[in-house]
């Protein structure tokens, strides 16, 4: 028995890191006063630390919903109602969540995310994902935790 390696493709890989940017970004603003006073004074005050992060984080895991709805489209019957009935979760989540200072929210996000990886995990058990989802996932959600989780450390 042979196994086929699954590729993620490129442009989703090169996409998925590039939504990584505000991420990282969010995260080396944290760790470095002299980057986030450059950040500060070039790109404003919104676009550092956790301003930056916890705005975006909210847009990704809305914007995740509507991957999971997309998803949930190749369902039938019962299927499809629950794969639409969770496919709200991580907007509904990012929506009342976030709130409540900067270190509950990344807090609050960290659950989103991490709920949001056992979502797509379902999806993916469930045959309505691409083969290499679940790749291409645990390696965003996993940079995302570390990058929102610093915000919450410091």
């Amino acid at each position: 028995m042979t196994h086929q390696k699954i590729t993620i493709p490129t442009a989703a890989l090169i996409l998925g890191a590039a939504g990584l940017i505000p991420f990282v970004w969010g995260a080396l603003t944290y760790l470095n006063d002299t980057l986030a006073l450059w950040g500060t004074e070039v790109l404003g005050p919104r676009f550092v630390g956790p301003y930056i992060q916890l705005f975006y984080g909210s847009v990704i895991l809305s914007f995740m919903s509507g991957v999971l709805w997309g998803f949930a489209t190749k369902a039938d019957g019962r299927q499809a109602t629950l794969c639409y009935a969770l496919s709200v979760i991580p907007a509904l989540w990012a929506f009342f969540m976030t709130g409540g200072g900067p270190t509950g929210a990344a807090s609050n996000l960290i659950s989103g995310f991490i709920g949001l990886l056992l979502l797509d995990y379902c999806f993916f058990k469930w045959g309505l994902t691409p083969p290499w989802w679940m790749q291409l996932r645990v390696f965003l959600t996993s940079v995302v935790i570390l990058c929102l989780g610093i915000g919450v450390v410091m």
